[in-house]
């Protein structure tokens, strides 16, 4: 390995320590706010809400970047895109799963990554209600709470427990439920949780064997995604594929489970 390659890879490693930390940070804070969430406001339907805790955590997360990361830029689900001088990046998702928030159900995630160059190179995910954090640095394995962790290697669809997530669209919901109709009957079960981050980490844990979901943006996926890869998921995001569709899988069943949820996607 030359210097310069050493030296990506410890700030690859830094960056990650940071997206832990900051992720810990920011669930202890969503943590203390659970049961008592509303909604403050809706975005694109009347079912896809933000709520006053959303809000106070992502300007927290913002805060705690720019106190360790000073010049860089940050992209949100809450506030406009904050352009940096440097080249590291952040991409933070400060309360994946409000539904579940809204409604006091135990799915809840804050989710952390870090780009350079626009690369996602590093991430977190913490688990509000259970604690945990998973982490990844890029080419230095995935973790939960520091210790490794890998998926399932689970190859057979009817064995294979699957997460999905739903849309806020109607139109793309009627399409969603006959994708569930196709994959349902081959597979050993489906699972909704309402936390894309989550199911990603947990196909990194090998808590589910596959996830697969329509529609998502990066801040909900850009840190799980990386976690997934670097548990040994085979992974495709939306820019991979036709589909606008997010599929992370055990090793040799990404092309039976593309096969099945992929086609027609809804524009």
């Amino acid at each position: 390995m030359s210097d310069a390659q050493a030296t990506d890879r410890g700030k690859e490693l830094q960056l990650e320590a940071v997206a832990v930390d900051v992720a810990r940070l920011a669930a202890g804070h969503v943590r203390s706010r659970l049961g008592t969430a509303r909604a403050a406001d809706t975005k694109s339907s009347p079912t896809d809400i933000v709520t006053d805790t959303d809000l106070e955590t992502e300007r927290l997360i913002r805060h705690e970047l720019k106190a360790r990361s000073p010049g860089s830029s940050i992209v949100g689900e809450e506030l406009d895109d904050q352009h940096g001088d440097g080249n590291v990046g952040w991409i933070v998702d400060p309360l994946d799963g409000t539904i579940n928030f809204l409604y006091n159900l135990p799915v809840v995630s804050v989710s952390v990554a870090a780009t350079v160059h626009g690369t996602v190179v590093a991430g977190a995910v913490t688990d509000v209600l259970l604690g945990e954090t998973f982490s990844a640095a890029r080419g230095r394995g995935a973790r939960r709470d520091d210790v490794r962790i890998a998926v399932s290697g689970e190859h057979d669809l009817a064995n294979s427990l699957i997460g999905t997530g739903f849309s806020y669209d109607a139109q793309r919901r009627a399409h969603e439920a006959t994708v569930v109709s196709r994959i349902l009957p081959a597979a050993r079960d489906i699972r909704c949780f309402g936390s894309a981050a989550l199911q990603l980490c947990w196909v990194a844990c090998g808590r589910l064997d596959a996830c697969y979901q329509q529609g998502l943006k990066v801040y909900d996926f850009a840190a799980g995604a990386l976690i997934a890869i670097e548990a040994g998921a085979e992974v495709e995001q939306p820019s991979d594929n036709g589909h606008d569709l997010l599929l992370a899988t055990t090793p040799r069943l990404l092309p039976t489970i593309r096969d099945i949820v992929a086609p027609s996607p809804v524009r």
